[in-house]
């Protein structure tokens, strides 16, 4: 088997393990059993919601944005489009350990993503001090943006609101959303992955409304190639 599919295959089966302790409440996930069907229950209405298939996706124009990175630097998608493509992955907080897995097999797979001359981001609404605590703590070596009122999520199509009963458990939970966000409004994005085109088009989108299912990062590469091969 290649390396990198014998890679894919164990990262795979380190999620699934990851998954089945998660729900069982497990060290060190601490996260009682009883609130799996709540939060099964919230993500089944968003999927109704069909507000996955309004997203930004493949074919249309992504929205520009210019945002601080992790150390309060304004990063802007037309300065990184102008070196090449760029990969951006929306993440919900670093309280959240479905999107610190995504953060770290995104940085797992970094050297290939740059050999093919694409840039890297992550956005959350995650203040910049929780920003910092994502980079540090999932040892990244690519910048996660803050996106203040979640309004690139919303350009994207990808921002919503936690219905009552979810707010409850998320309080129940220590998740102070409005904490965490420095934003009053308990919104988060849905889990999303680009790739972007140098002349701003998207080549490659993958919009779940189930934040624990994230795609293997190597999904990317063939779209990345073909990028490149245009350039």
């Amino acid at each position: 088997m290649p390396q990198q599919d014998r890679h894919d295959a164990s990262r795979a089966e380190f999620k699934a393990d990851f998954k089945a302790d998660f729900k069982a409440g497990k060290p060190p996930y601490r996260a009682p059993p009883e609130i799996h069907p709540i939060m099964e229950r919230a993500t089944a209405e968003l999927a109704a919601s069909g507000q996955a298939s309004r997203a930004i996706k493949a074919g249309d124009r992504a929205p520009p944005f210019t945002l601080k990175d992790q150390n309060a630097n304004d990063v802007s998608s037309a300065d990184l489009l102008a070196q090449g493509p760029l990969v951006v992955t929306f993440c919900r907080g670093v309280w959240c350990p479905y999107c610190n897995l995504e953060l770290q097999a995104i940085n797992d797979v970094l050297p290939q993503i740059r050999a093919y001359g694409a840039n890297v981001v992550a956005i959350s609404p995650q203040t910049l001090v929780n920003s910092r605590k994502s980079v540090r703590e999932n040892r990244l070596s690519f910048r996660v943006l803050s996106d203040v009122h979640g309004e690139t999520g919303a350009a994207f199509g990808l921002r919503f609101g936690l219905p009552g009963y979810l707010v409850d458990l998320y309080g129940l939970l220590g998740n102070n959303l409005p904490a965490f966000n420095d934003d009053p409004s308990w919104t988060l994005p849905l889990p999303a992955r680009y790739v972007i085109g140098q002349d701003g088009i998207v080549l490659y989108s993958e919009v779940n409304p189930d934040y624990t299912r994230r795609p293997d990062a190597s999904d990317m590469f063939p779209v990345l190639e073909k990028a490149t091969a245009k350039a």
